[in-house]
């Protein structure tokens, strides 16, 4: 697997247990036990977003510019096994 995909493993990874913890919270409003885990996961995750921006391009179109989202490869035209 290739740094791009790590990356973007990661970063979903990570997307998806912030969400997953916002739920729990959701339901558990008197247990702030996860309050240095939420910060901790979007410490990292903001990290591994301008990591991948520097390397890859931008993630979302609201990141960077229109010439960079436009420059940048669509899903279908990243290799998959590089």
């Amino acid at each position: 697997m290739n740094d791009r995909c790590m990356l973007m493993r990661k970063i979903a990874e990570n997307y998806f247990a912030l969400a997953d913890i916002h739920l729990y919270c959701d339901t558990h409003p008197a247990d702030a036990s996860l309050d240095g885990k939420i910060n901790e996961l979007l410490r990292e995750t903001k990290e591994l977003v301008s990591r991948y921006e520097a390397n890859f391009g931008p993630l979302t179109c609201h990141a960077g510019t229109a010439k960079q989202w436009l420059a940048s490869p669509w899903p279908w035209e990243i290799d998959k096994e590089a």
